[in-house]
């Protein structure tokens, strides 16, 4: 007897142009360039649909209301969170590189500065992106939430840096300096 696993597919359904949002309890989850189109998983194979899923999930379970837009000038982490978080309506967002490098951001921080990083990209599974947007939807009602754990591999460098690097060049070739950032609906489906 063969079982066959379910596995969520993501398609990002352009809405309009990427605005400034009015919900004091708004989260804005900001993409980068290639995720979900031309990459579909983080560098240690998480599926976007599933990244998306929990961190929307994370934000729903914490009373939080969530927003999706896709970045395309730049595949720089901190100017890409840092924008959603201008654009959210309390000011703060969640970052994400399609190979899965994370950040929270505050409206009112500097670019370089942030609420929580997450650089380990091979270290981030599912269970993780959850907590991200539980406290991304804290961050959003004004409380100080107690920092997403991260595990820390000194290995994970040296381990993942050649496809990191790749990963990196690839994600460069997807920005577009004349495209501004959309407002996508986020569809998840189920393929058995």
């Amino acid at each position: 007897m063969t079982t066959t696993e379910s596995v969520r597919t993501l398609s990002l359904n352009e809405i309009g142009p990427a605005e400034r949002g009015t919900r004091p309890d708004e989260v804005v989850i900001a993409l980068s360039p290639a995720f979900g189109d031309p990459f579909t998983k983080t560098i240690v194979d998480v599926p976007h649909a599933e990244v998306i899923r929990q961190l929307l999930a994370g934000i729903e379970e914490r009373g939080g209301s969530a927003r999706v837009i896709k970045v395309y000038k730049t595949a720089d982490l901190a100017a890409i969170a840092h924008f959603g978080a201008k654009l959210s309506g309390s000011g703060i967002a969640v970052g994400v590189l399609s190979r899965g490098t994370t950040v929270l951001h505050q409206r009112d921080l500097a670019r370089l500065s942030n609420l929580e990083l997450f650089p380990q990209a091979p270290l981030l599974d599912a269970e993780v992106f959850r907590m991200i947007g539980a406290n991304a939807a804290q961050y959003a009602q004004g409380q100080s939430p107690r920092p997403v754990p991260t595990r820390n591999d000194q290995m994970a460098r040296p381990r993942w840096q050649a496809k990191a690097a790749l990963l990196h060049l690839k994600e460069f070739d997807c920005i577009d300096k004349e495209r501004n950032a959309v407002e996508v609906e986020p569809v998840i489906t189920k393929v058995d």
